[in-house]
């Protein structure tokens, strides 16, 4: 089915080109411009998929008459796509945690053994173990600031003791009060290379309700700016559990 193609604008004073136009179904922006095809310069494009085209426009074309809508339309994350993240993310995988509970942990047996013993177990053959053990030592990092409250909730009790079994796969778990953590916001997110987040949506029961994903730069240095923040005050688990 053709695209319902809308022009939008040139720069150009003699033949059209180069020249924006919006799918009006989807809302897609088409870049027409000068093709690049150089094999040396295609293999300088990160993320260029076989099926992918490139080409070369001004910068005045996209400052003019590029899309300005102040309203974003937040862009959703399905669960295998979020859970392929952490699969392939190249250097830094980064994780800020605000509730008071979350209804993941509540549904996990280890969490029950946990209001047991006072102890959680834990099967490292877990896929999410497996996983991040394999990425940590290829070298990248993964890391975590979970802020507490005073007194702890039942759910942040269990995953400080929980956090041992994260530390010995590669994971920095580090705490904050939420005393201490009043400049930051109050989302969840993760942040991928210091270019995409995903935050996390609950209900009111803790349950994920949905994933939102940002790549707009500006706004992934805003989230890196909180990350940079909470990690200069949080301190390890370990001595975080020493003075609880």
């Amino acid at each position: 089915m053709a695209r319902q193609l809308r022009f939008i604008g040139t720069d150009s004073k003699v033949d059209g080109c180069p020249a924006l136009h919006t799918d009006e179904g989807t809302g897609e922006v088409i870049v027409q411009g000068r093709p690049v095809t150089a094999p040396a310069d295609l293999a300088q494009l990160q993320h260029f998929g076989p099926d992918d085209a490139a080409v070369a426009v001004p910068r005045e074309l996209l400052v003019n008459w590029g899309p300005k809508e102040m309203e974003r339309v937040p862009e959703l994350l399905d669960r295998a796509t979020f859970r392929r993240l952490f699969e392939t993310f190249k250097h830094t995988a980064w994780r800020l945690e605000t509730r008071r509970g979350y209804a993941s942990d509540r549904e996990d047996p280890d969490f029950q053994a946990f209001l047991a013993t006072g102890s959680s177990p834990c099967d490292p053959d877990e896929p999410w173990f497996v996983n991040i053990k394999a990425q940590t030592e290829a070298g990248k990092r993964v890391g975590r600031v979970r802020v507490a409250d005073k007194p702890m909730t039942t759910e942040q009790r269990f995953l400080l003791d929980y956090a041992r079994h994260n530390a010995a796969v590669g994971e920095d778990i580090r705490y904050l009060w939420r005393e201490n953590a009043a400049d930051l916001p109050t989302e969840d997110f993760w942040i991928f290379d210091s270019r995409i987040v995903a935050v996390l949506h609950f209900d009111d029961a803790d349950n994920i309700t949905d994933i939102e994903l940002i790549t707009e730069p500006a706004e992934v240095v805003r989230y890196a700016i909180v990350r940079d923040a909470a990690m200069h005050h949080a301190i390890p688990f370990d001595r975080f559990a020493a003075t609880e």
